[in-house]
């Protein structure tokens, strides 16, 4: 599909856009039909909490985790579940704004003198319940109790899946859902608390998990499944902080994978494909937005989708119109309010609003690589201790409950959108330009906070980067593949965690490409980014491209782009990008790699 065909789709509703496609290309595709209002679904009611313990529960189904070498990890120093105390850090006129709502959540969190949050003890225990068969209600859904491996602390990654289908062990290890189907049905996946100190989501997802399993959200099963992963750093939560043990955020980690905490969400994502993603966060209240702007923050949530280059139009037209829209509409009737997620540096001189970052490093961005729709929600938490935390809690839920209602209701459609995607960007091989890199847009934009005395609203005009719209800082032709040496098989091994199809050079030949020529490098700091994966640094290539007809040696590899990871692999492979896998020292060596830009005549197998 052109970047033409692109610009003149903008603005329809999707429905009519993928007929219109459709119509231009080989593909064939049933139109969608329009939008269907949402069956609202109720806060969810009161119940009894009654966590299993350990001893009897049961034992989860444990999917392969790849290896990776990883930094020593810091000992843990505050107690599974311990809470910092902390007063409330304003006024009663702010704090009014944002009464708790009516509700009862029995989660242990909420459980009456409770020291803190949920513990890691006490999750496992939880979602152990769940997955436990005895005494469930006739009708309610399989629940299987998912091992993802281990923290770098040793404690257990575990997710809950929600189904109708009858599925082995096996059949889950075989990669059989890998369709993204399971019983003809899409997966949608649920992530709270990759960073530890922003805890309201993985309670949320506790939440949801239980309704899920028994109660108003069981009938979503019909026509979805479900993934929920509660806490993703399981570690942090323990610290009280952001990031892994060892000083990773496990949030810019999605590409490289250094950290079994990424590696665990990209099992789910290679296993089960989902067509949704939900990644629940919290963001800072306080601090740096008073210090810069004498202002609260004043939404419940801050909202975005994958917002990366190269990311398929249709799954961002199928995040606005079909999910963000209808969540807005939700949250309001349940009077709370929302926003695009933005952010500011922490320099006090710098009062630049930006939105979400575009790097292809966090789960949001890499997911819409991965051709799913992909949510950010975060709620006001960071800097609040326990301040709100019912009213953060019951704002996730809403979110979670909305986007679930959204899914099940375009079950059938999501098929085709992702069948569709799939096909579409396979097709892309050797044709056209990708973006290697891309910038937001700078805009002016009018933002409401809090006054930090009244509580009255308080306009703000700022400097605005908009990841609405990007523009490319640097394109590039679409190759028709990379070559590996066969010494890259660091990369290889990334490649095929992230789901990437690689194919092993059987014989030897020679392919037409571009060879990769070293201008200039520097070790340079990691931009948008609260805590870089590396602490050496990237390396900050400048690069040309040169054609050249290739001598490729059996062993090397192949890593085709008529797949529908197409995008993923350019994100990892193009090396003048500070996400790649050369920046990262993934890839050895600019001499290892090269763009092949005619479809070549090599005879190749799979890598497993």
């Amino acid at each position: 599909m052109s970047s033409i065909w692109l610009v003149r789709l903008r603005g329809w509703p999707l429905w009519l856009a993928l007929l219109a496609v459709s119509a231009c290309t080989s593909v064939s595709l049933e139109p969608l039909p329009p939008p269907r209002p949402a069956a609202p679904i109720a806060s969810p009611p009161p119940f009894a909490a009654s966590p299993a313990s350990a001893a009897s529960a049961p034992v989860a189904e444990a999917l392969p985790v790849p290896g990776a070498a990883l930094p020593p990890p810091a000992p843990l120093d505050v107690p599974p579940g311990a809470m910092p105390g902390a007063s409330a850090p304003y006024g009663a006129a702010v704090a009014a704004r944002f009464p708790d709502p009516a509700v009862d959540y029995q989660t242990p969190a909420f459980a009456p003198d409770h020291p803190g949050y949920t513990s890691n003890a006490e999750m496992h225990d939880f979602l152990a319940g769940l997955a436990r068969s005895e005494g469930r209600r006739a009708g309610a859904p399989n629940v299987r109790l998912l091992s993802l491996g281990t923290s770098q602390q040793g404690l257990p990654l575990e997710a809950l899946l929600f189904t109708r289908a009858d599925l082995s062990l096996p059949t889950i290890l075989s990669g059989a859902a890998a369709s993204g189907l399971l019983d003809g049905r899409p997966t949608v996946l649920l992530v709270g608390q990759q960073h530890g100190d922003e805890p309201a989501g993985s309670e949320a997802l506790l939440v949801i998990a239980r309704e899920l399993a028994e109660g108003r959200l069981r009938p979503l099963v019909e026509r979805i499944n479900v993934v929920v992963l509660p806490r993703a750093n399981p570690d942090g939560a323990a610290l009280d902080r952001r990031a892994s043990a060892n000083g990773i955020d496990i949030n810019r980690d999605h590409l490289l994978l250094r950290t079994p905490e990424a590696q665990a969400q990209a099992i789910l994502m290679r296993r089960f494909a989902p067509v949704v993603v939900v990644d629940a966060h919290e963001y800072t209240v306080i601090g740096r937005f008073i210090e810069k702007f004498d202002a609260v923050q004043r939404f419940d949530a801050l909202l975005q989708y994958a917002m990366a280059a190269n990311v398929p139009e249709f799954i961002t037209k199928a995040a606005e119109e079909w999910f963000r829209r209808p969540l807005v509409a939700r949250l309001r009737d349940e009077g709370l309010t929302s926003e695009w997620y933005y952010t500011t540096s922490v320099d006090p001189q710098d009062k630049k609003i930006s939105m979400g970052g575009t790097q292809p490093d966090t789960g949001r961005n890499v997911n819409g690589l991965a051709n799913a729709v992909s949510i950010l929600v975060e709620t006001r938490g960071v800097g609040l201790g326990r301040l709100h935390f019912k009213r953060r809690v019951h704002t996730h839920v809403v979110a979670a409950s909305s986007i679930l209602q959204s899914a099940a209701n375009r079950a059938s459609d999501l098929v085709k959108l992702r069948q569709f995607v799939e096909q579409d960007v396979a097709a892309q091989a050797c044709r056209g330009d990708v973006v290697v890199e891309a910038a937001p847009t700078p805009s002016e934009y009018r933002l409401m906070m809090l006054d930090p005395v009244t509580g009255a609203d308080k306009p703000v005009t700022v400097t605005w980067d908009s990841a609405l719209e990007l523009h490319a800082l640097k394109l590039r032709s679409r190759p028709c593949g990379y070559w590996l040496a066969s010494t890259e098989t660091d990369a290889v091994q990334h490649l095929r965690a992230l789901g990437v199809r690689v194919q092993n050079i059987v014989e030897a030949g020679e392919v037409r490409g571009e060879v990769y020529r070293e201008i200039t490098r520097e070790v340079a700091q990691r931009q948008d980014a609260r805590g870089a994966p590396l602490d050496m640094g990237v390396l900050r290539a400048k690069v040309d491209t040169v054609p050249a007809l290739i001598d490729v040696k059996a062993g090397g590899y192949y890593v085709p782009l008529d797949q529908p990871l197409a995008n993923l692999a350019i994100a990892a492979l193009e090396p003048d990008t500070q996400n790649g896998f050369y920046a990262n020292r993934i890839l050895s060596s600019l001499d290892g790699e090269a763009r092949v830009t005619l479809p070549p005549d090599l005879k190749t197998s799979p890598v497993p």
